[in-house]
């Protein structure tokens, strides 16, 4: 496993080593071991899955408070999708601002997204499926969200939103008052 900076700091895109042959391939995609060198130690306590039928698909922005705040490990299982996180944390140098990355099968990719950020994604293919891994286990009563069309952040998503559930809409606009969810360390 390679972890790559983001503009987002505590941000990876995490690019597998697979193991390639005549069979087929093999990747780890989890390691405490290499987490834990660049600073990540908690420990992964709850693995989902999300499946998502149509092209175009959004989901999110979404994100847990403290003290229920957890790191995400994002990996496309199937089809493409872009990824978005959301930096939320107050006082980080890039309060406010988004990174993005297609994730998919065939890029050996996934994303890892501190705590303080929220997440989201599209569909760029139908049948598109992930896998999270979560440092957190999730507790409805911090669970939070921004809203994915949110001009602040201005997300240039790929393609024309489709299928957004009625919470993702509901997320109020964020205005001047928003100090972030979390402080940044």
């Amino acid at each position: 496993m390679q972890f790559e900076p983001t503009p987002i700091p505590g941000a990876f895109v995490i690019r597998l080593s697979p193991f390639i042959d005549e069979r087929g391939a093999f990747s780890r995609l989890f390691c405490e071991n290499e987490l834990a060198e660049i600073g990540y130690k908690q420990r992964i306590v709850q693995i989902n899955h999300s499946i998502n039928k149509e092209k175009g698909t959004l989901r999110g922005l979404h994100f847990q408070r403290p003290p229920h705040a957890e790191i995400k490990i994002i990996r496309c299982l199937h089809g493409r999708v872009f990824d978005v996180m959301v930096d939320l944390r107050k006082g980080s140098p890039t309060f406010s601002q988004w990174y993005g990355v297609e994730l998919s099968p065939e890029a050996y990719n996934m994303i890892c997204i501190p705590m303080g950020c929220a997440h989201g994604f599209q569909t760029l293919e139908e049948n598109s499926e992930l896998l999270y891994f979560h440092t957190a286990f999730y507790n409805k009563e911090y669970d939070g969200g921004v809203r994915f069309d949110d001009p602040q952040f201005s997300i240039h998503w790929p393609l024309p939103p489709v299928n957004v559930s009625e919470k993702d809409k509901s997320y109020a606009l964020l205005d001047d008052a928003f100090g972030g969810i979390m402080p940044f360390d």
